[in-house]
């Protein structure tokens, strides 16, 4: 005798071997045993799980005549009458299966159609049972959609599909719908134990494993596996035979990365990738497996009680436990998404182990490094000590952090090398400068007053120009410079920058609203007339110009010049080299140098405020227009707020 197939072989001949959908065995069952029939039933499911099977049950339970001939409808079909092995062997006059993926057109429905106005011949009900329903073209299903609505009393369809979003709602309102679901791997492991105990076939735990998860919840897949593995193995299931069969990896290398990425280990990281090429293993089969055991990480790290639910037969649940233990519930979460995507990432890359290396390289890249934790410790343990008293003033707000004490001894500080960044502000972290962006920052802000000064090299500054003092002169510490500017009696009062604001970088504490008018000066008004004509001359971009518009001119000297922005995105090194490109055509030879702060006169700001007052201009020419008046006096007539534009 020919060989029969598992998936043949085992296919259930009654409710009671139903496998995984208890949900839907016990709808039928129960209308079965209370007679309440409807005339068309729609199951749907992925393949494998049942649809045909259950249709095939259905009319043996609504065509049954029992052992002895003289039996009704039941939920338990004998399964030894004439009908029930009929319908099994599938030569039941009565039963007819139609392919909806090969006769989809309106043809072969009209014809199954004509058949309709017969009685049965052999049992008690026609069944119509159409496969693949979803397959039929739009004329197909009109033609039926009558004689599903209204069928003579001894018909029943039964529809099945895996796609019923394409099933016209004309057919699904016209059929009760039932839903089987894919099958947990536990559900198929169980079965194939069964199965594989009753062929006398030898099976290693593992290796039935392995083909439930294969599976993918398809009960017809998991036995069209087995029985690959069998011929496979030569009759007996190993579980590095499957394994090398299905092409899965190994889950002791999977843990080896999982732990290795817990550990910030890149080089084991790298290593491990090598050998998955080497071995020709799948890197898609390396992250299904990754996300495998990292879901059942985190669902040990949020329910520590499932713990016990693991399979005390799985060996692999120990080693799941421990590096649950071991990552972060955080660092969990971000590695599965990562290894989820990664999938997507394999097929864009020329070689997909490069494309895996680089994902499982990716969660490093997010790890605290020691470097940087040392980093950000010597920067907040710096700054105090570097930052020089801020006089107090009524009008400002209290400062954020105590003052650092006068005793203290300034650190030497190179005038080439880069100031060391602010201390961290105690409030919400702002976001981190552009690492291509090197900005001139400065320690704790200064006064922004008008001073005039002579510098520390004895060359006099010209009447109304300033020089900065936040950067220190080549080779004289930049906390000593402060107290070598001689300021003189007439001081010159400009908005101060709140103390201790140096960690808000892109947002300063004090920042200027946009309605508060501008105080001119001459810094201003010289600068404002330089943007304007480099932009009217074109002689700056996009970026460029940004920069200028949105800068204050905080100082002059003969060759440097300081500007303040609130963003640091602003200052990048092209940006500013460009800017000083167009100054040295306008015949300003100069340097810039920029400092983070509020700003409270810059071009942007400027324009702004005089649109604001052309606005006000246009409102209260329209408010005070008699016609207006009248309109609005006579017919209730209002002005829609924002609708007024000046010319």
């Amino acid at each position: 005798m020919a060989y029969l197939v598992l998936a043949r072989k085992h296919r259930p001949k009654n409710f009671t071997e139903m496998v995984g959908q208890e949900h839907v065995v016990q709808a039928l069952a129960n209308a079965l045993g209370t007679q309440r029939l409807h005339h068309a039933y729609l199951f749907t499911g992925t393949r494998g799980v049942g649809k045909t099977t259950v249709s095939r049950i259905l009319a043996k339970s609504l065509n049954c005549q029992g052992p002895d001939g003289n039996g009704g409808i039941t939920a338990t079909p004998c399964g030894v009458c004439q009908a029930c092995r009929d319908i099994d062997a599938g030569r039941f006059v009565d039963y007819t299966e139609l392919d909806a993926a090969s006769n989809r057109g309106v043809d072969e429905v009209q014809q199954l159609l004509e058949q309709a106005v017969y009685k049965p011949v052999q049992g008690r009900f026609k069944v119509f049972m159409i496969d693949e329903v979803h397959m039929l073209s739009n004329t197909a299903f009109n033609a039926m959609l009558k004689t599903l609505e209204e069928p003579p009393e001894y018909l029943k369809f039964v529809l099945a599909t895996t796609d019923p979003q394409k099933v016209p709602v004309t057919v699904l309102s016209r059929c009760l719908q039932f839903n089987l679901r894919p099958m947990a791997p536990e559900t198929i492991l169980e079965h194939l134990t069964r199965v594989l105990a009753g062929e006398g076939v030898p099976a290693e735990p593992g290796s039935l494993r392995l083909l439930a998860r294969a599976a993918r919840g398809s009960m017809r897949d998991a036995l069209s596996l087995t029985d690959q593995a069998i011929a496979y193995g030569n009759g007996e299931l190993v579980e590095t035979g499957v394994r090398q069969m299905l092409g899965s990896v190994d889950r002791g290398h999977v843990f080896r990365l999982i732990d290795a990425i817990a550990q910030g280990d890149g080089k084991t990281v790298v290593e491990i990738s090598e050998g998955l090429r080497r071995d020709g293993l799948s890197a898609a089969s390396t992250l299904e497996e990754m996300t495998t055991v990292l879901q059942s990480m985190a669902v040990l790290q949020a329910v520590p009680g499932r713990g016990a639910a693991l399979d005390a037969s799985d060996t692999e649940a120990g080693e799941t436990a421990r590096l649950a233990a071991s990552m972060a519930p955080e660092e969990t979460q971000l590695l599965y998404s990562l290894c989820l995507h990664g999938r997507g990432e394999l097929g864009l890359a020329p070689d997909e182990y490069a494309a895996l290396t680089m994902v499982l390289l990716r969660p490093l890249a997010f790890k605290p490094t020691g470097a940087a934790e040392k980093k950000t410790l010597n920067e907040a343990q710096a700054a105090p000590r570097s930052a020089p008293a801020v006089p107090a003033d009524p009008v400002v707000a209290p400062a954020a952090s105590p003052a650092p004490s006068p005793s203290a001894p300034p650190p030497p500080a190179p005038a080439p090398a880069p100031l060391e960044p602010p201390a961290r502000d105690p409030r919400p972290p702002a976001r981190e400068p552009h690492p291509q962006a090197p900005v001139a920052r400065n320690e704790e802000p200064q006064p922004s007053s008008s001073v005039e000064a002579t510098p520390a090299e004895g060359r006099p500054v010209p009447a109304g120009q300033r020089l900065r003092v936040h950067d220190a002169p080549q080779g004289r510490p930049a906390a000593a410079e402060p107290e070598q500017v001689d300021v003189p009696a007439r001081v010159q009062a400009m908005p101060l920058r709140v103390q201790g604001t140096a960690g808000m970088r892109d947002v300063p504490q004090a920042q200027p609203s946009a309605s508060t008018p501008i105080v001119p000066s001459e810094e201003g008004d010289f600068w404002y007339a330089t943007v304007t004509s480099m932009v009217a001359q074109e002689l700056i971009g996009a970026l460029a110009r940004e920069l200028a518009l949105q800068s204050q001119l905080v100082g002059r000297d003969e060759d440097q010049w300081l500007l303040r922005i609130e963003r640091e995105s602003l200052g990048q090194s092209g940006s500013r080299d460009k800017l000083q490109g167009a100054l040295a055509a306008l015949g300003h030879s100069v340097k810039i140098s920029i400092e983070i702060g509020a700003v409270s006169d810059s071009p942007a700001r400027r324009n702004k405020q005089a649109a604001e007052a052309r606005q006000r201009e246009a409102e209260e020419a329209i408010h005070n227009d008699p016609l207006v008046q009248a309109m609005m006096r006579d017919f209730d007539a209002r002005i829609v707020p924002g609708s007024l534009r000046p010319v």
